[in-house]
């Protein structure tokens, strides 16, 4: 006898009553439920050897509905995927509508630490982890027959820089999915969920896997470090305080109110020449101190840097080319949220690391907030000598959604 089957879009419109048998003959079904009754633990390996305080980060959730999408302002936890498709040729707006309300579902299931409606691995939903699921649109959604006058003057990619080297395999992009938590193993089943899913409305055109610090390990606050050694994004915004600069508001589009805008930024970084430079002459590419992160002028990573400070010999305390001098500016506007990862990948035969910084940045408008900045940082930054851009995205955040409701709807419906 066969099974019955589960029909996805069916469920998405409106048909929950007649599917929902079919439903519990998922494969692996059995086991989910018995794993997940109020109360019940997931498998381990040994329930004598729980570390202390495991539960507060795995079973830790964030909530997926709301006016504003998690997973901009909410911390950074340790793992992060980014995950670009190109819809398919000839998408038109009902499939966009139902490849979204698909995503909506799955995203709100497994952000509660329940598994996806076609979830053929649910016990790996079992730890939510803070998990958050981001969706971004991309230029080429735009092109879907109607929606070309609802594209902001600002999406598209971002200008050349002089030190750009940029790849297809790490640029563009039609949608973006940014799936992070405090498990690997939590952010790799979301992943695998919310694409296979996606397989006969878009391809994969690339994805960046990062991290950072695993959750517990710093004090909360505590600027990441990327593998430089460095303290990376001291100067940052603060959500609740700079709310003006990352979201839109009320008056924007209503597809866009309450949203952002994400750029992907791929940084190779050689640190196999790094590893040569002596710790002086590191801090004076940057222009901070490695242990604590504090300015050259400063005492604390947060004291504001004297750029007018000069030494012994009149020479300015702070290089003219050092990162932080070229990354300041004294216009307000020119401001990002950043919540960037580390990258390392395997390295290249002959090569000791291929790594780098998966470096994103949200803000209202990234020609009028990031671009400049980054035109200053390309123009002169000692930084340069063993960083380089190697892959650039833009991608539009929709608003949240209500419950009942799917992400980017107000965009899509007619």
């Amino acid at each position: 006898m066969k099974e019955p089957r589960l029909d996805r879009r069916a469920f998405l419109h409106g048909g929950a009553g007649a599917v929902a048998g079919a439903a519990l003959a998922l494969g692996g079904r059995a086991a989910w439920d018995a794993g997940s009754r109020p109360g019940a633990e997931p498998a381990v390996d040994d329930p004598g050897a729980r570390a202390a305080g495991h539960e507060d980060v795995g079973r830790a959730t964030v909530p997926f509905y709301g006016e504003r999408q998690a997973g901009v302002a909410t911390p950074a936890p340790a793992f992060a995927s980014f995950v670009a498709l190109d819809l398919v040729a000839g998408t038109d707006r009902d499939a966009l509508r139902r490849l979204l309300r698909i995503w909506t579902d799955d995203a709100a299931r497994l952000t509660a630490g329940r598994p996806g409606l076609a979830d053929t691995e649910p016990e790996l939903a079992l730890v939510p982890a803070s998990l958050t699921v981001t969706l971004g649109l991309g230029p080429g959604v735009f092109a879907v027959p109607g929606l070309e006058p609802s594209r902001p003057e600002w999406l598209a990619p971002l200008p050349p820089f002089a030190v750009d080297r940029l790849e297809e395999a790490w640029s563009g992009g039609d949608v973006l999915l940014q799936v992070c938590a405090d498990d690997e193993v939590t952010v790799a089943h979301a992943v695998r969920v919310l694409v296979k899913e996606a397989r006969t409305f878009a391809t994969v055109r690339w994805v960046q896997r990062g991290f950072r610090r695993a959750a517990g390990t710093t004090a909360p606050g505590t600027t990441m470090r990327n593998l430089m050694g460095q303290v990376d994004g001291t100067r940052n915004l603060v959500p609740g305080q700079d709310d003006a600069l990352v979201w839109h508001d009320a008056a924007a589009p209503a597809w866009l109110a309450h949203g952002t805008s994400a750029v992907v930024r791929r940084v190779a970084m050689n640190l196999d020449t790094w590893d040569e430079v002596d710790r002086p002459a590191r801090e004076v590419v940057v222009g901070r101190r490695l242990d604590d992160g504090a300015p050259l002028t400063g005492s604390s990573e947060h004291d504001e840097p004297d750029l007018e400070a000069v030494d012994a010999v009149g020479l300015p305390v702070i290089d003219v080319a050092a990162h932080i001098r070229r990354a300041r500016t004294a216009d307000p506007q020119e401001r990002f949220l950043r919540r960037s990862y580390n990258i390392d990948d395997a390295p290249p035969p002959g090569a000791l690391s291929a790594s780098g910084l998966l470096f994103v940045a949200y803000q209202r408008d990234p020609v009028r907030q990031l671009v400049p900045v980054q035109t200053r940082l390309a123009e002169l930054d000692l930084l340069n000598t063993w960083t380089t851009p190697v892959g650039s995205a833009v991608f539009a955040v929709p608003g949240g959604c209500r419950e009942g409701e799917y992400l980017a709807q107000r965009l899509v419906e007619p």
